[in-house]
């Protein structure tokens, strides 16, 4: 079942941070940061109790644009759309604050990430030189989001509800005027690695 992340899903996360992204995962604070923001919208994917996946989107509530920041899933969970349904969910939520267009990176050697995004609509804009470690540029995707159908969620339990806007668990207070008070994350590779199409 997809469902909103709080801060209490962070070590489970994180496991999954370290494990989906080895060479460049973000660290515990950045994480809490992330899944805390007001301007953010994450979730994870909870199979049974157990947290086997998660994807995050920052998509300030009016502004024109958002960014999908990051999706991970367990490698024995792949394969089973799971991946698609959290990136759909993402596009939804971005959709619902007001965004007309969402970005994404994705790492030039991440064929079937490539292929999911492709099959989803988005198109590549450009690319960024050398952007990830080992030299591996980043492929920058787009997708308008005007006219696009909310998905429908299903779970193991049933549908997903639409989450509320007092979910996020101690919301940082963050300033679209003021970089300086945002996150200061950059998005990354959203389903590095073998990822379900």
């Amino acid at each position: 079942m997809i469902r909103p992340a709080t801060i209490h899903d962070l070590g489970a996360i994180m496991a999954l941070e370290n494990s989906s992204f080895p060479d460049d995962a973000w660290s515990e604070q950045t994480m809490a940061t992330e899944i805390t923001s007001a301007h953010n919208r994450y979730f994870v994917d909870d199979e049974d109790g157990r947290v086997v996946g998660y994807g995050g989107v920052r998509a300030l509530p009016g502004a024109p644009d958002s960014d999908i920041q990051t999706i991970a899933l367990d490698p024995a969970f792949r394969g089973q759309g799971r991946g698609r349904r959290m990136l759909r969910l993402l596009l939804d939520q971005a959709r619902e604050r007001g965004a007309r267009d969402t970005f994404l990176e994705v790492r030039d050697d991440n064929e079937v990430a490539q292929a999911l995004y492709l099959a989803e609509g988005f198109v590549e804009i450009g690319r960024r030189p050398r952007y990830y470690k080992g030299g591996i540029d980043a492929i920058v995707m787009k997708i308008g989001l005007a006219g696009r159908a909310a998905s429908a969620i299903e779970s193991s339990t049933g549908w997903v509800a639409e989450p509320s806007t007092d979910w996020v668990a101690e919301p940082v207070e963050a300033s679209p005027e003021d970089p300086s008070t945002s996150s200061g994350t950059q998005p990354r590779t959203p389903l590095e690695g073998s990822m379900d199409a």
